[in-house]
């Protein structure tokens, strides 16, 4: 994506003593970075809060997270948002996410169209409750024109679940004569995913200290360079991601070979 110099150097004026927009090379930016928003539960418990005020203050946090990305010109930001596990929270904490994310993306739909953001869904919406579906619809269809950044969400998501969707595709198609087994390849399964169409992320950058994948993306994320904070999703800035793009630039991307020395 074209950035906008003007606009990225006045979002990043007055920066903290760590870290400053000069310490990017804006022509190594990645195309696609990935968040797992992890801690909201954590963070509101650390403040003598009810859980579900973490969830309400991590929405300021995405806001904030797509207006970043689109700043810096990713081509693709993606956000773990609620995988198929999350059903097994309490009732009460999922119909309250439901209807928070009903609520966010009818009130955020004007800065897609201010910053020209085309959204996508990874994972099965058919079993959201409907008001939250049908909301998600309507933003596919009211932004499918839109040629700026892919704002990814994954809602109701688990890679194993696409990876036995993906199987079950291609098993399907074999068996109906329209793919030759021998034809079956990395990119004919690629297809088949979610995010097909889109680059796989370079970054993948997860909050609140935890080092696992928790059934994310594990086929899209092979070669992806991970950044860890222990900020809980809440507190993570427009400067943390670019301590996440400085430390992405300072690694040897070597993709199975010898790379540079």
């Amino acid at each position: 994506m074209r950035i906008d110099n003007d606009k990225l150097i006045a979002y990043y004026a007055d920066p903290p003593q760590d870290v400053c927009l000069e310490d990017i090379d804006l022509n190594r930016i990645p195309r696609h970075v990935s968040l797992i928003m992890d801690g909201n539960g954590r963070w509101a418990e650390s403040r003598g809060l009810p859980r579900h005020k973490g969830h309400v203050a991590g929405v300021d946090s995405l806001r904030e997270a797509v207006t970043t990305s689109v700043r810096l010109g990713f081509d693709v930001l993606s956000v773990y948002a609620f995988s198929t596990e999350n059903w097994k929270r309490p009732a009460r904490e999922v119909n309250l996410l439901m209807r928070l994310f009903a609520t966010t993306l009818v009130k955020e739909l004007p800065l897609f169209f201010q910053e020209n953001v085309r959204l996508k869904f990874l994972g099965d919406l058919d079993a959201l409750p409907t008001e939250t579906r049908n909301v998600f619809e309507e933003g596919l269809r009211k932004t499918e024109s839109h040629t700026g950044m892919v704002f990814a969400l994954a809602v109701n998501y688990g890679a194993r679940a696409e990876l036995t969707r993906a199987a079950r595709m291609l098993a399907s198609d074999v068996a109906a004569g329209n793919l030759n087994v021998d034809d079956i390849d990395e990119g004919a399964l690629a297809n088949r995913l979610y995010t097909q169409g889109l680059p796989d992320p370079e970054l993948l950058i997860r909050t609140s200290g935890e080092m696992r994948l928790s059934n994310y993306l594990l086929w899209q994320l092979a070669y992806t360079e991970f950044y860890v904070t222990q900020k809980h999703w809440p507190d993570f800035s427009k400067w943390d991601m670019l301590r996440a793009i400085c430390a992405f630039q300072g690694r040897n991307r070597r993709f199975g070979g010898v790379g540079e020395s």
